[in-house]
């Protein structure tokens, strides 16, 4: 058994995958197994997978077609057999001794999952973000979080942070739960993240920043905005509430779509009338506030 799983989505990376590859293989934990599936790519992703399987054992791919990101990862899941998990990005890169670390720090507290921080690599011609990845802060390393305590804090603060590869994750507790992505949706880590904290008890923090991501032209924050972000937002509430009915998940609720709607002002007017028409159905105009409603129907782009 591998100390740790490294799963690997791929789809049309080229440019990146070396870079991504090289820092995962070139870990000081060697004692890993590296999983990507490539994901009906229709560049020379494929060709690159194929020599470093070749040239590592510890390299392992798959091929797909195109299903997007959460068929991805719940394939790989099938085949980790690692002692923990981790989701990497194809176009993003890993400290070195990032595993390493992570892996003596989980066994020393025995968590569910530790997160820590990352930095944001812009592409060229990338539009800057206007958030960070820098949340540890908010919590002692060494303490033990409750999960709904860490998530209620994490949106009181403006500082939840749903990606999961800022997460390093026993796969014994992911089996305990019984968690998958949710397939066919983009913004999948939401609701995985979410579902992920909610159900621990025992998470703790490592004040490290590991992880340079890579913000690209043509990435799926860097695409513009359209009614199917919005709609994958509305199936995450959906499904949260499903799970749980709670102030908390209510808090969530308004801290996702009152941001969600009021960037949604971006899209095409003639696709506004069918996701506001979902969320009133649903319920949901208490948690977009007026404010937020006003300014996606008004505001001009």
């Amino acid at each position: 058994m591998p100390k740790v799983s490294i799963i690997l989505p791929v789809y049309n990376v080229r440019p990146y995958l070396d870079e991504a590859l090289q820092s995962l293989t070139n870990q000081t934990l060697r004692d890993v197994e590296i999983i990507a599936v490539n994901d009906g790519s229709t560049d020379n992703s494929e060709e690159i997978l194929k020599k470093y399987q070749e040239q590592d054992e510890r390299v392992r791919y798959f091929n797909q077609q195109n299903q997007g990101q959460s068929a991805t990862r719940n394939l790989a899941l099938q085949y980790a057999s690692g002692e923990y998990i981790y989701f990497m990005d194809s176009d993003d890169v890993i400290d070195t001794e990032a595993l390493q670390t992570c892996y003596d720090y989980a066994e020393k507290t025995r968590a569910d999952f530790i997160f820590f921080d990352g930095d944001i690599m812009l592409e060229e011609g990338a539009k800057p973000v206007p958030w960070d990845y820098s949340r540890t802060y908010l919590v002692e390393e060494g303490t033990r979080q409750e999960g709904k305590h860490l998530l209620n804090l994490m949106l009181d603060k403006g500082k939840h942070c749903c990606v999961v590869w800022l997460l390093f994750i026993r796969r014994d507790y992911l089996q305990r739960i019984g968690l998958n992505f949710y397939p066919s949706i983009i913004h999948e880590d939401e609701l995985y993240t979410a579902l992920l904290t909610l159900q621990s008890d025992n998470i703790y923090a490592l004040k490290r920043s590991f992880v340079k991501h890579r913000v690209r032209r043509a990435s799926t924050m860097g695409i513009s905005y359209s009614k199917r972000n919005i709609n994958c937002y509305l199936t995450v509430v959906d499904e949260l509430l499903k799970f749980q009915q709670s102030p908390l998940i209510n808090k969530y609720a308004r801290y996702t779509l009152s941001k969600v709607f009021y960037t949604g002002h971006l899209i095409p007017r003639k696709e506004k009338f069918g996701v506001f028409l979902r969320a009133v159905k649903s319920g949901y105009l208490k948690y977009i506030g007026w404010k937020s409603a006003m300014v996606f129907w008004l505001k001009r782009n």
